[in-house]
């Protein structure tokens, strides 16, 4: 058909990685920080906050899965606009990290997920249970250890795609190595930093945005 190249090429807008990179980050953000003020950060805590926020944290935890789309949606949309750019060893780490970290966000939400489902068939005292013990631990160290530096692998290799591409400004960049670096080695002292994370892809997709509209070409009318 004629109009192929032209509904390709609207697809292919980096107006879409955009749109999706803010949606993660708005939905990640809100969900972060009602799980962070809801749940205590200790893994050896007794529970309580079942009886006094678990209907928080499960809305927090239904914002989840839209936001592991908008960044699944954001990830492709990137790679796309890299095109023949992208570098075969960049582009495993690159992708290869996104999912890493989404395949443990999801996880983590579904162990918290069935925390609140188990208490509130069962409200005994969690403190008893070996179960709920085993669960907190496990999404203490799934999310303390395993996303919050695969969040960092993924920084550090879109950073260094966009140094070499100039598909974003450099000092987006730079600013992934540092958050990079604070995440691997600071996270402990610093339980809020993640939120560095989707803030920077905030600041990228707003980027993407801005340089969509300074150079899209005059809209030509459908044949």
């Amino acid at each position: 058909m004629p109009n192929d190249g032209l509904i390709r090429s609207r697809l292919k807008t980096p107006r879409a990685a955009a749109i999706a990179g803010m949606l993660f980050s708005i939905l990640f953000v809100a969900a972060f920080s009602i799980l962070r003020v809801s749940v205590p950060s200790d893994p050896a805590e007794t529970g309580e906050w079942l009886k006094t926020g678990s209907a928080a944290v499960a809305f927090a935890l239904n914002l989840i899965p839209f936001a592991g789309i908008a960044f699944l949606w954001f990830v492709g949309v990137l790679r796309d606009r890299l095109g023949t750019l992208e570098d075969q060893f960049f582009a495993t780490v690159f992708l290869g990290s996104s999912l890493l970290f989404l395949a443990i966000l999801f996880t983590v939400a579904a162990v918290v997920g069935a925390i609140i489902l188990t208490f509130a068939a069962n409200s005994e005292s969690p403190m008893t249970s070996a179960a709920f013990q085993f669960a907190r631990t496990l999404t203490y160290g799934l999310v303390n250890v395993y996303m919050i530096k695969m969040a960092g692998v993924f920084m550090i290799s879109t950073s260094t795609v966009i140094l070499y591409t100039r598909i974003a400004p450099r000092w987006t960049a730079f600013a992934g190595f540092v958050v990079a670096l604070l995440l691997f080695f600071g996270s402990s002292q610093l339980p809020w930093i993640f939120l560095a994370f989707p803030v920077w892809i905030f600041l990228i997709s707003a980027c993407l945005l801005i340089d969509a509209f300074r150079q899209r070409p005059a809209e030509q009318p459908l044949q």
